[in-house]
């Protein structure tokens, strides 16, 4: 069992999953980011949405099958909903790990055919799947066989050379035919041979008109808009022409702006909002429990360093985090610390 998990707080459930929640929440999520949206990220931003969709890091079949699956299927009861993305090209495999997210009580599992990374590549991950269609109508077939949870896909507008709209929309027709009905399309081609994964989420340009086209040519089908989306005017516009959105890098880099505003502009959800102090302080209880767990501090409190983007303070606050939270004895004293700098 991993060190942060308890039987107290691990979630596993037989249930009939509640598909209409997921549905709905799909509205607005936050992507899967490597090495940045684990189960403390998650934690954390329901602090400040209850209502958007959270998603794990990619997980790979491997890991799964021959890894310690426990610790990559960890989350708290308190991150519903909750999506796992999966990563892999062997339908039987994905079949076996779609059904152990299920198993865990994951509220929905998402099939990674965007990453561009040479290590996934060299595996059959991620956005090479784009050149092998009928590949990932098998995965996502043989996924939802297996699971009653929704199955969807995260793909990108196409790959180096085959990235016209009729090559997309082509991909798409072909892969609706395994039943999935949610595509998640980031709205930029991935240069497979050339650009390093950073590189391909900022040279390729933005086409959402391709996106909303998406959405015209196959109006049954649930279309999610990500790429570059930056701000709660820009969610409201792209939904003018699809179903959702979906924020990375400036949800997690400066969460504050836009994750409190979710609830009540896109879910009609108008309970209080917290300060950002407030936020901070009601998550010091969560980082006492896994620190007392064995968790690293660092680990924990690195996802709330832009909390204080722009705030008078918040430079000396992710200071102090940075300078201090790695040390071997760290514990919530520090981020306590951290805290009298934005307090005044």
């Amino acid at each position: 069992m991993n060190k942060n998990q308890t039987p107290e707080n691990t979630v596993k459930s037989s249930n009939t999953p509640d598909n209409t929640r997921v549905t709905r929440a799909r509205r607005f999520s936050v992507a899967p980011m490597m090495d940045w949206t684990d189960s403390h990220c998650r934690s954390f931003h329901r602090l400040l949405t209850h209502n958007a969709l959270l998603y794990t890091e990619m997980v790979t079949t491997g890991a799964l099958i021959h890894g310690h699956r426990e610790r990559f299927l960890h989350y708290t009861a308190d991150e519903h909903p909750v999506a796992l993305q999966l990563g892999g090209s062997n339908p039987e495999e994905l079949a076996l790990c779609a059904r152990m997210a299920e198993d865990h009580g994951y509220d929905e599992v998402n099939l990674n055919v965007g990453c561009p990374s040479d290590r996934v590549q060299n595996n059959m991950i991620g956005a090479c799947l784009m050149e092998h269609p009928q590949r990932v109508a098998d995965c996502l077939a043989k996924m939802q066989d297996a699971v009653n949870i929704p199955v969807t896909i995260k793909h990108r507008l196409g790959i180096d050379e085959l990235d016209s709209q009729e090559y997309l929309l082509g991909f798409i027709d072909q892969v609706r035919q395994s039943g999935c009905s949610t595509f998640i399309v980031h709205a930029r081609k991935a240069i497979l041979q050339g650009l390093n994964p950073k590189q391909n989420r900022e040279i390729p340009p933005l086409c959402y008109d391709r996106v909303y086209e998406v959405k015209q040519v196959f109006p049954d089908l649930e279309i999610i808009i990500n790429g570059g989306i930056t701000s709660m005017d820009a969610c409201i516009t792209h939904l003018q022409h699809v179903d959702g959105v979906m924020i990375g890098r400036e949800a997690y880099q400066n969460p504050y702006p836009l994750l409190s505003q979710v609830d009540a502009l896109l879910f009609n959800d108008h309970h209080p909002v917290a300060s950002r102090q407030a936020i901070a302080e009601a998550f010091i209880p969560y980082i006492e429990a896994q620190v007392a767990l064995g968790a690293p501090l660092y680990a924990i409190t690195k996802h709330l360093l832009g909390l204080f983007h722009g705030q008078r303070g918040g430079k000396q606050f992710r200071r102090h985090i940075s300078e201090n939270g790695h040390k071997q004895a760290a514990g919530p004293e520090v981020f306590i610390q951290a805290l009298e700098f934005v307090t005044g």
